[in-house]
């Protein structure tokens, strides 16, 4: 395969998101960074390891040297209490666009979340132009997360790409999933297209499968070039019928439960 991709970071990449974005990747990228602040082992010759945490604003900015794009995928990946989640993935977002601000890197690509408009009704079709609507805590850090994304590039000019990634499994293990799925094969399909979309200063774009019962937009996806191809219909019969159902009024489901946010407060 032809390595088109030249040299990308992957923030948080001993995730599970970053980790299937790691092997989907490797073979594409002339060279490929991988920070997370949990030792990793490189499994290839253009494979590189940085052990780190984000909050360090000089390691980030010398990890992006050289970097074509980065893939931030670091940070808190749940509710929590707000002053982890300022740090982890506010602070953290901060440091990886003003690190690409400084080192001239091509192309951000910032992991958002749905739960950023998990308010919304389950009836109500959700584009990305829409206000947000958070389910809890974790979504407002994305909604912070977004808008920095927003003011780099407006003020310094970074190509920006929020992608609000939905239930990432390898199949739905829930109702909820049934709308909110995003496979591997499509999860991989939007960040390559997010690292190569030409012309594009900022957009934000739903990663979601093309679930027959999904509830946000997709369209944007063809702004970078990229329609997803699963449905998570076709595992219906396999998801458990008992616990909160797809039927749930509010997009976030249990997510936007009171006591979800309340035991973190």
């Amino acid at each position: 395969m032809e390595k088109s991709l030249g040299t990308v970071v992957i923030t948080g990449a001993a995730g599970r998101v970053g980790s299937a974005m790691r092997a989907g990747l490797r073979a594409e990228a002339e060279r490929l960074v991988l920070v997370d602040r949990v030792g990793l082992c490189a499994r290839s010759p253009t494979e590189e390891v940085r052990q780190f945490d984000l909050r360090d604003a000089e390691a980030v900015t010398a990890a992006l040297e050289g970097a074509d794009a980065v893939v931030h995928l670091g940070g808190v990946p749940d509710e929590a209490p707000l002053p982890e989640l300022l740090d982890g993935n506010v602070r953290g977002t901060h440091n990886v666009l003003e690190g690409a601000r400084r080192q001239g890197v091509g192309r951000v690509v910032l992991a958002s979340s749905n739960r950023l408009t998990g308010f919304y009704p389950v009836s109500e079709n959700v584009t990305p132009e829409m206000p947000p609507r958070p389910d809890g805590l974790y979504g407002v850090s994305k909604v912070a997360v977004e808008a920095l994304g927003r003011l780099y590039a407006d003020k310094f000019g970074l190509s920006v790409v929020c992608l609000r990634i939905g239930s990432f499994e390898d199949a739905p293990t829930e109702r909820r999933h049934l709308a909110t799925w995003l496979s591997p094969r499509d999860c991989l399909g939007f960040v390559r297209a997010a690292l190569t979309a030409p012309g594009i200063r900022f957009t934000t774009v739903y990663g979601v499968s093309a679930n027959t019962r999904r509830f946000w937009d997709i369209d944007a996806g063809k702004a970078l070039g990229y329609t997803p191809v699963d449905d998570a219909e076709a595992f219906a019969s396999r998801v458990p019928p008992e616990g909160r159902s797809a039927d749930d009024p509010l997009q976030g489901g249990a997510y936007a439960d009171a006591e979800y946010t309340l035991r973190h407060v």
